[in-house]
């Protein structure tokens, strides 16, 4: 354990930033299931909780970040998802889309609130986690011989209507959604609760329990999902087979290299605009050039109609996301973006740019294995994925994405003017990369 470590102390109880994660995490994990009982029984407020307990991580946020860390950066950040706010406001012109917008975004804190602390001080939030892993599992094999209640249940939310379970169909092979809102939601969650319970656990562990869990994302047509999944596994035994004093380094590697998929949809579309991928209308190469040719270059187009200089400044938080969709007048120009870093670029325009640069920065002198892999599977997972919804996904990355914000990266930006007798460096990470 570094110095950097030792200053931490070990959250044994539930700190806020974990109730909302915890909170988050099993609304959507079992949002079928949530959605279908808390309307069925007129419960409905349960569904916001996590959202209500999310707004004490904003303030959080101010107090850890720009208060105690003097980071100038967490302000910037700040101020620039006020100002998208407020352009998204204007664009999609709609007060509904506003407050929904709004709520959009407290996952983004909660994740961020995370900057200081290693996952694994956190024990009882991994334990939730590995229970949430066990019986997302179980939803999905019991979803394929039991109709679950909740599939095309429908409800109402901000005077939109909605499914609490969707039932979708691939190559006359139903989508399994188990406990989750839909496929892509179950198939989400077992990946992400795998990455981060197989940390701590044996060879033998992860290996049997990523078989099932490759059968369980199958049973959900989730092909990108289970490519994630694959990847990371094989990954992993590269890194175990490794010495103790090698894994840190080459696992750092991994995620700082993860960052080239963000070039993968600008390569796609220069090389591949046009190109008929697919003969049929169905399969993964079809959904592939649907993403090259219109989710990926559409939007922009539409920007350059609808608010030119929105290609600089983005057109603010809702835009080509569910606010849009359900409560915007420019319904007719929404499309499915797909991709993370492209949606991201469209919300928030050219300032999104540097914040992933500083990320990638802050993946080089991380030292927290949990966000180190999280960060390499998200990269990969967020090319063909948005990531906006559930809340979960947008949680997820701005956690392994906080460091930014951390003392270590802060001290490194501002020179060091800021840091105090005692407080860590970048020292002792950068000794660990070197």
């Amino acid at each position: 354990m570094n110095d950097y470590q030792q200053t931490e102390t070990r959250t044994s109880g539930f700190s806020i930033e974990a109730i909302a994660f915890s909170l988050y995490l099993i609304r959507d994990a079992f949002g079928g299931a949530m959605r279908y009982y808390t309307s069925k029984f007129h419960m409905d407020v349960l569904w916001f909780m996590p959202d209500m307990v999310a707004t004490l991580c904003v303030a959080l946020f101010i107090k850890r970040c720009i208060i105690d860390n003097r980071s100038i950066v967490a302000s910037l950040v700040l101020l620039q998802i006020c100002i998208s706010l407020w352009i998204g406001y204007i664009f999609l012109g709609s007060s509904t889309a506003l407050l929904s917008s709004i709520k959009m975004m407290f996952p983004l804190f909660v994740g961020f609130c995370f900057c200081d602390r290693d996952l694994g001080q956190y024990p009882r939030t991994l334990k939730i986690v590995m229970v949430t892993f066990y019986i997302s599992l179980g939803g999905i094999f019991l979803s394929k011989f039991w109709m679950m209640p909740w599939v095309g249940f429908k409800y109402e939310s901000f005077g939109a209507t909605r499914e609490a379970g969707r039932l979708w169909w691939s190559f006359a092979e139903q989508r399994l959604c188990g406990f989750a809102a839909e496929s892509t939601m179950a198939a989400y969650f077992v990946l992400v609760a795998y990455v981060i319970t197989s940390i701590r656990k044996s060879t033998m562990w992860c290996l049997v329990l990523g078989g099932i869990s490759g059968y369980a994302i199958r049973l959900t047509t989730s092909k990108t999902t289970l490519g994630v999944l694959v990847i990371y596994m094989v990954c992993l035994l590269i890194v175990r087979s490794l010495s103790e004093e090698r894994r840190l380094p080459v696992l750092r590697k991994l995620a700082s290299s993860s960052f080239l998929a963000v070039f993968v949809p600008i390569v796609a579309v220069l090389t591949l605009s046009g190109v008929q991928l697919a003969a049929g209308h169905n399969g993964f190469f079809f959904s592939l050039q649907d993403r090259i040719n219109h989710g990926w270059q559409q939007p922009f187009i539409y920007l350059t109609d609808l608010m030119p200089v929105g290609l600089i400044t983005g057109c603010g938080v809702g835009c080509f996301g569910y606010p849009q969709l359900l409560f915007s007048n420019l319904q007719s120009y929404w499309l499915p973006v797909d991709n993370f870093y492209v949606g991201t670029y469209l919300i928030f325009g050219l300032p999104f740019v540097f914040f992933v640069w500083l990320a990638f920065r802050a993946t080089l002198v991380l030292d927290d294995v949990y966000k180190l892999s999280l960060i390499f599977v998200m990269n990969i997972f967020t090319i063909t994925v948005l990531s906006y919804g559930p809340a979960m996904g947008l949680l997820v990355i701005a956690m392994a994405f906080g460091s930014v914000f951390a003392k270590p990266m802060t001290a490194a930006l501002q020179g060091g003017k800021r840091r105090q007798s005692g407080e860590p460096g970048l020292e002792a990470p950068l000794a660990v990369v070197r």
